[in-house]
């Protein structure tokens, strides 16, 4: 279990360690620095090289002092770059300062581009310690000339806390920001360290808990964390299909023929047993052609070849013997099949998957899923979700968590909210941040096998909650293990359909954790 914390919650973190525990703020600054020392030493090593250290005005800056003091100690050429007055540092990074200056280190003040440059050209290594997480406005003038001029060197770049310029709540990019090849946070990671694009900015990420106990970085308090699966249960070595579970899968119409198929088949190549699929009966027969293993369900279709709201009884009589529903992939805005959903989510008693056309149709009455009874996940893309909140896609964007949390609970469901490092949220404010995946996943039929993946886990024995996350990450996963074979571009949803079996085999053989926690604790 990793946590991931928002800026308020460090700073009350931060709070808590003076008050609670006398850990006085030097204390925390100079763990910080030390732990972004030693980073730094393993990673490139110091002695000999040469060291920028460029540091705004707060105490980013000071963290940024006590890393160029621990250089200037075990043999590294280094100089300090302060963009701005140093008359303005207070507390802990004033007194780091004048530590420093009581040193032969080079300390710079600069107010134009033109002053750094040299010191640019002339170094081995950027420290980046001018904003931290407490950046609440764009980047302009001379941060922003000085960030695009450490992009466009060569020189490896060592953030403190956050690349500078990205939200350290969002993970969105505040006008520009640092493109760091390691990044060390301090206590905990926070949101903007784990959220896209800020992750990628980032590099290789590396957490310092700065001494803080662990009642702080563990804190129930604190509802979002890294998504580190459990395990899936043994397979029973004498089971049958049916031990594996049964989904039923109600989905596709005219001219969406893949997304029924990627679904149905995906629950099978994820370690489910029995996979039905209840499709109009013209378009039946083109994706048992593909998807022979499927248990196949023809069903009467509207003119427009959508399921016809006639299927009521039986699918409602067919549900009540399966283990998990899947209802929407390819399903169509058509209104009559529309007010079927409605109706079978209503009435299905069994745990519900709600994907794709499935969550259109739900968001003209979000009180049926309010009032079910039994558990209910929902797999909405950024657009969905924005129909699902009434919020624009941009709003969402800036503060998905926040609004994870409250759909979630307002639904009383699990919310699978899709994307790069997609968030899995719970009814209780908990939020999963997934790590696995990459941006050839961003192809038609990619979500549909997320649905089946996330349906085989629950029938393979996992909370269904549980099942949720553990979808997301083994998707994840086979979407990574799909680029390795063929490269992002031009991945195709049966790349990813066909490299589930093996993404589960090394997920069962612990294969997966130490790569996919997203963080290097120090």
């Amino acid at each position: 279990m990793i946590k991931v914390s928002s800026v308020n919650e460090m700073r009350a973190m931060d709070s808590a360690a003076t008050s609670t525990y006398g850990i006085e703020e030097s204390l925390l600054m100079e763990n910080a620095g030390i732990g972004a020392y030693a980073v730094l030493n393993s990673e490139l090593g110091i002695k000999g090289k040469t060291f920028l250290v460029i540091c705004g005005l707060g105490n980013n800056g000071g963290d940024g002092f006590v890393v160029a003091r621990k250089i200037h100690s075990v043999g590294g050429n280094v100089t300090v770059c302060i963009l701005g007055d140093p008359e303005k540092f207070t507390g802990s990074a004033r007194m780091n300062l004048d530590i420093l200056s009581r040193m032969p280190v080079d300390i710079r003040q600069v107010w134009a581009l033109h002053e750094i440059e040299p010191y640019l050209a002339g170094c081995d290594v950027v420290i980046d310690a001018i904003f931290g997480t407490g950046l609440a406005r764009n980047v302009t003038g001379l941060h922003a000339d000085i960030i695009d001029a450490v992009n466009a060197s060569t020189k490896r770049v060592f953030s403190l806390d956050i690349p500078s310029g990205v939200n350290g709540d969002t993970g969105l990019v505040m006008g520009t920001a640092v493109a760091a090849d390691y990044t060390v946070s301090f206590g905990l990671p926070k949101r903007g360290n784990m959220l896209m694009p800020g992750y990628d900015l980032c590099g290789k990420l590396f957490i310092t808990h700065i001494s803080f106990p662990p009642a702080l970085y563990t804190s129930q308090d604190l509802s979002v964390e890294i998504n580190i699966t459990p395990m899936i249960p043994s397979r029973k070595p004498h089971g049958h299909k049916g031990d594996f579970g049964q989904a039923l899968f109600i989905a596709g119409a005219k001219g969406y023929y893949g997304a029924p198929y990627f679904a149905a088949l995906s629950f099978l190549k994820a370690g489910g047993g029995y996979s039905r699929l209840a499709s109009p009966e013209a378009i039946t027969p083109f994706i048992a052609g593909k998807g022979s293993e499927i248990v196949f369900i023809p069903q009467k279709q509207t003119p427009a070849g959508s399921i016809s709201y006639e299927n009521r009884e039986s699918l409602l009589e067919i549900c009540a013997k399966m283990d998990i529903i899947i209802l929407g992939p390819g399903l169509s805005l058509n209104e009559e099949t529309g007010e079927l959903a409605r109706e079978l989510a209503a009435k299905i008693e069994k745990p519900l998957i709600l994907d794709g056309d499935g969550i259109t149709a739900l968001c003209k009455d979000l009180d049926i899923i309010k009032k079910r009874t039994s558990p209910t996940i929902l797999t909405p893309h950024p657009g969905e979700m924005s129909r699902l909140t009434g919020k624009s896609v941009q709003e969402i964007d800036e503060n998905k968590i926040e609004i994870l949390q409250q759909t979630a609970k307002d639904l009383d469901a699990c919310i699978v909210l899709k994307g790069a490092h997609t968030l899995i949220g719970y009814p209780d404010g908990k939020v999963f941040i997934n790590i696995s995946g990459n941006s050839g996943m961003a192809t038609a039929g990619s979500g549909d096998v997320l649905t089946g993946a996330i349906a085989a886990m629950a029938c393979l024995g996992l909370d269904i909650f549980d099942a949720a996350r553990k979808g997301v990450f083994i998707h994840g996963v086979s979407g990574d293990l799909a680029s390795v074979e063929i490269g992002e571009d031009g991945m195709t949803a049966q790349d990813i359909l066909e490299s589930l079996p093996k993404a589960v085999l090394m997920d069962r053989e612990g294969l997966l954790v130490d790569l996919y926690e997203g963080v290097t604790l120090i």
